[in-house]
């Protein structure tokens, strides 16, 4: 884990190391400045009321220890464990199994489930994903990622303005520098855009190891991600809750079934790779 959160710190200093090169390209830090308060902005409004705007986006229901004992007694066993205050619970209505966490610290955190989860999963199952999902929320993970969103998102808002920037009055020179521009604000969002997915993708094994320390045998968290690849590439999101812009908060993909190029640009580890992870603790424990 503390490799993982070292490499994590590690791809979040790339971010802002890129974003303040590109800054300095641009002659002065207005435009810079400029670029991250836009960011900025629209990351703190999506991070202070994620708790409640993406509950809503899936048309989320909350369930209570009456209405469904199953699903909030198995999370309140793993809050217990973890640690962590009782977050709130829903269940979405979607028949492809699949769950995410949101919220953007502890006290004010949601950790929602579609309704094909509860149907596939034995209670073995069912915990190690809500473990995993309970790891995001104690890794603080919505905070991180929207870090790397913004710097993200500054990136690409200031590298529009690189071919206009340049206070050099050499004709020869200034030809240079926008030649050199016109590279660079094409090339630092897609850089940017893959640190910020790596980033994702390390946060994605540090919660499966939560995940598995959690529930107590990693082999739940790895028997349901057999489900859930399989069912994902079979099973789609209705239309209105097909969101590109949510997808990296699932377990899995969301997408997986509809996109022809999900690998190119990965929020997720493959489950592959997760399940040997997942395999290698259970060696570690005597389990497998």
């Amino acid at each position: 884990m503390f490799a993982n959160t070292m490499k994590t710190g590690l791809l979040m200093f790339g971010l802002v190391a890129l974003f303040t090169a590109i800054g300095g390209l641009l002659g002065n830090q207005t435009g810079a400045l400029i670029g991250l308060l836009i960011a900025g902005g629209m990351s703190f409004y999506s991070y202070w009321f994620s708790d409640t705007a993406t509950i809503k986006a899936y048309n989320g229901i909350e369930v209570t220890a009456a209405s469904n004992p199953r699903l909030y007694g198995i999370v309140q066993r793993l809050a217990q464990r973890a640690n962590l205050p009782m977050p709130k619970v829903y269940i979405i209505p979607e028949r492809q199994p699949n769950a995410f966490a949101t919220g953007r610290n502890p006290q004010h955190s949601a950790v929602a489930c579609t309704a094909g989860l509860l149907e596939i999963m034995d209670d073995n199952e069912l915990a190690g994903v809500l473990g995993h999902e309970l790891g995001h929320i104690q890794h603080r993970d919505i905070l991180i990622s929207t870090i790397a969103a913004t710097f993200a998102g500054a990136i690409a808002n200031i590298a529009r303005f690189l071919p206009y920037a340049s206070n050099n009055n050499s004709r020869d020179r200034k030809n240079n520098n926008i030649a050199l521009a016109i590279l660079l604000s094409t090339l630092a969002p897609i850089a940017a855009s893959i640190i910020q997915m790596t980033i994702s993708r390390r946060r994605e094994f540090m919660a499966d190891r939560a995940g598995a320390e959690f529930s107590g045998n990693p082999l739940y968290l790895r028997n349901a991600l057999y489900k859930l690849e399989d069912y994902s590439r079979n099973v789609t999101m209705s239309r209105q809750h097909q969101n590109p812009a949510y997808s990296h908060m699932f377990i899995v993909n969301p997408l997986a079934g509809l996109s022809k190029f999900q690998d190119l640009f990965r929020t997720h580890p493959t489950t592959e790779d997760r399940i040997r992870e997942l395999e290698k603790m259970a060696r570690q424990e005597n389990l497998l």
